[in-house]
């Protein structure tokens, strides 16, 4: 039961920390260099396309971050119940595959967890302006 517990969470933590850092990050870089009046002085679709594109651009980066130890939590669960220890069994698992394998299918992983993030952000986003709240970012990073 327990047996990928330890890949889930090489996957798991590392995916959650760059979903927020980088959606955080593409929000202040879109305010700062592209649109750059202030995000108050652009309307609601505006601020909701800044957030859905750096939902997807973060969800990139989260399928990039994660999907090594993705690939081995999928391998790990699809042996069953075989003989041997954790560390043996991603052992022969990569003895299998190799380091290139461990990439294999992360153009169709970008798609959908780019498209799966970006549309999270959105939702989260056009939920918070249904209730009078603030799109996320926008104050600027820069020193005047």
């Amino acid at each position: 039961m327990y047996k990928g517990l330890g890949p889930l969470w090489a996957r798991q933590v590392p995916y959650t920390i760059v979903k927020f850092v980088a959606f955080e990050r593409f929000v202040q870089f879109f305010y700062d260099n592209i649109f750059t009046k202030g995000k108050e002085n652009y309307n609601k679709a505006t601020q909701l396309s800044v957030t859905f594109a750096s939902g997807y651009l973060a969800g990139i980066f989260c399928a990039i971050v994660s999907h090594p130890a993705d690939t081995m939590v999928s391998k790990l669960y699809s042996q069953g119940n075989e003989p041997g220890s954790l560390g043996e069994k991603i052992g022969k698992i990569y003895a299998e595959i190799g380091f290139k394998g461990l990439w294999a299918g992360l153009v169709t992983r970008i798609i959908m967890i780019g498209t799966l993030t970006g549309l999270q952000w959105w939702i989260y986003d056009t939920f918070k302006t249904a209730v009078g709240l603030q799109t996320t970012g926008g104050g600027s990073s820069k020193k005047a």
